[in-house]
Parts: C-alpha cells; structure tokens; sequence
C-alpha cells in the first residue's frame, strides 16, 4: 500500500471498466488507481490519458506483477473472470468481479477456492445492492412494514442491441447472464431465500442477424421461480428495447407493496398544446446507479482495510450464476429446473411437484 492507501489495478477499460476507473482515481478516499490493463492497446491508453495514470498493459498477467497493486477489478467477457480472478489470488491480490461471476458454478467455485487460499477478499459487483433505494426497501422488508413477502418480481431492458460475441450462448450465457444477472441477485437478496424452482422461455425478436448462425440466441427472456421459503418470484429481461434503460422491482407482501425504480433523469414533464405531454426516459445503466457504484467501490476498499466479509460474496455470484444456468437449460428443454427440491421438503414438510 502507498501511504496507506489501496492501489487498484483496472482489468477490462470498457464502459463499466471506467466508471470503477474514475470512482477509484478520484473519488474513493483510501484508494488510488495504480494500473490499468486491456488487451486492445487503445483502450489502454485512453485509459490513462484519461485518467493520468502511468502504468498501463495489453497483458494482465504483467499488471499483477505490479507491486503497487493490492487489488483488482475485473471487467473483462465473463469467460475470462474465472482465469484471471484466479491467477490474481495466488499473487496476493485481492478482487472485485463484476458481474456475472463466471460461465459456470464450477468456475465460481474455483475462484471461490483460489481467493481463500490466498487469503484475498473476493468481492462481486451487485451494485444495486448499495443503491439508496434498494437498501431503504430491504430495511423496510426487515421491519416487516408491508407484512411477509410473498412476491419479488424484478426487470431489466437495456435501449442497445447485443455485442456480436453475446450471440453466441456458449461463450456468453445469454441475456439471463450479461442482463439479468442484478435480477437474479435481487430476488435472492428481498426473498432472503436461493431459487428452488426455475421455469424460463426466450425468443429473438430484435436481432434478425443471429438467426442463422444462432438460432438458441434470444433477446427478450421471461423467468418464473419458487424459493426454498415458499416464496415466489418473477424476471424479464430485454435487450435492444430502444426506448431507454429500465430497471425496476416489485416486492409484494401480505399487508403492502414496494416500488423500485427510476425511469427519468429529469424530474420535469413538459405538457404542450397538443395536449400530450412528455418526459425523458433514463437512457444509461450508468447514470441510474452511479452513486451505487461509487458506495459500492468504496465498501471494497473498506473490507481490505477492516479485514471483514465483502457485503457481496463469492457465494452470493455463485448462486446467481447457477440461477442463469439453470434458466438456459430451461430456455431450451422447455422444461421446469429443480435446484432445490431437498431443502424445501426438509425445511417447509411438502414437495414440490
């Protein structure tokens, strides 16, 4: 550490990627950024022309050999995080893993295994759950204000078209994982339960391209599910939907509802003499949970410095990561997938047929 303070080292220089750039470079208190790494060169130095940094690589195996970093966040295609996130816990470096964590439970296991070997604290990048309004909701959920929670129904629908290499489901596990992800976790986290039950169906109705090639690609995902506490839940998810970026969430209970979600960046409305009127539609993921990032970076930085848990843990991305892959297997079997037939009928005296 230098004077104190955590250096962090940036795998992955794309959109997210500079978000935790600058939130490390010049907005988390104890902490600086040391390096960066992307394996396209021009990434990587506008990153640190950006960002006034020295220290930048195409390879990230040169940026772990750096002393000044103690930690890393990976922000790289997910088939790449298991790989790298390993290889950073046997240097000694402690990690934050953007979501999803890995392409398969086997992966999060061994980043799981490598991170306590090493003695690093491996933490995944749930911002939400740091947003002001999700963590108001979660209280309110505790205090029991709108009785037992019966119900979470989440969303996410994202304005732009899929990546080419998302086409592909066995490289990128779909939308269920680059979309809904934060869905998933959110689920887990208001139900205080894992998923038991998982029914899900896809289609592509945005993306005409990828039929050929990628006829199991969709763009548009709907998800129902059981918990092992009985309770229910529900996810859609899209990409390309063009109007804006939308994220929402429901909690229904036994005596009320919460409602989750920003859709407008301005609060104004303008009403014309056509006698219509019109509001603009939050058009960025990054602006809706910028300050989520932030206190979500900063808390990463706290649990190195304090030696605690990561209020977001390896088990937590792990758990999501079987949710998407069970949902895939759904997608295409057409079938309902059991995760956690045992514990229900062990914790709760019925079977879930």
């Amino acid at each position: 550490m230098k004077n104190g303070k955590v250096g962090i080292g940036l795998i992955g220089a794309g959109r997210a990627g500079m978000i935790h750039a600058g939130n490390f470079s010049q907005s988390v208190p104890r902490a600086y950024l040391a390096a960066v790494a992307d394996s396209c060169k021009e990434n990587v130095e506008n990153a640190c022309r950006k960002l006034g940094i020295e220290k930048g690589y195409t390879d990230y195996r040169e940026l772990l050999e750096n002393p000044g970093v103690d930690g890393v966040v990976i922000v790289t295609p997910t088939r790449y995080h298991c790989e790298i996130a390993v290889a950073a816990a046997r240097r000694g470096k402690h990690i934050l893993c953007e979501k999803p964590m890995a392409m398969t439970v086997e992966e999060c296991g061994r980043m799981e295994e490598a991170a306590k070997r090493g003695g690093v604290k491996l933490q995944l990048a749930f911002m939400r759950r740091f947003d002001s309004a999700f963590m108001e909701a979660k209280s309110v959920v505790e205090a029991g204000e709108i009785g037992d929670v019966v119900m979470v129904k989440s969303n996410t629908r994202g304005p732009s078209t899929p990546k080419p290499w998302m086409y592909d489901i066995k490289k990128s596990n779909g939308p269920l994982a680059e979309v809904n992800s934060h869905d998933i976790d959110t689920l887990r986290w208001f139900t205080g339960s894992e998923f038991a039950t998982v029914y899900a169906i896809g289609g592509n109705y945005r993306c005409p391209e990828a039929k050929e090639e990628f006829p199991d690609f969709y763009d548009n995902v709907i998800l129902a599910a059981g918990f092992a506490n009985g309770m229910q839940g529900m996810i859609d998810g899209a990409q390309g939907v063009k109007y804006g970026y939308d994220a929402r969430v429901e909690i229904l209970g036994t005596k009320g509802c919460i409602f989750l979600g920003k859709t407008s960046e301005r609060s104004i409305t303008v009403c014309r003499d056509d006698m219509k009127k019109y509001s603009g539609f939050t058009n960025s993921w990054r602006y809706l949970f910028r300050d989520a990032y932030l206190e979500e970076d900063i808390d990463f930085v706290d649990c190195i410095l304090s030696d605690r848990e990561p209020k977001v843990t390896a088990h937590d991305g792990k758990m999501a990561v079987k949710v998407v892959n069970a949902g895939n297997e759904s997608i295409v079997t057409g079938q309902i997938v059991r995760l956690q037939k045992e514990k229900m009928e062990k914790e709760h005296g019925y079977k879930n047929e």
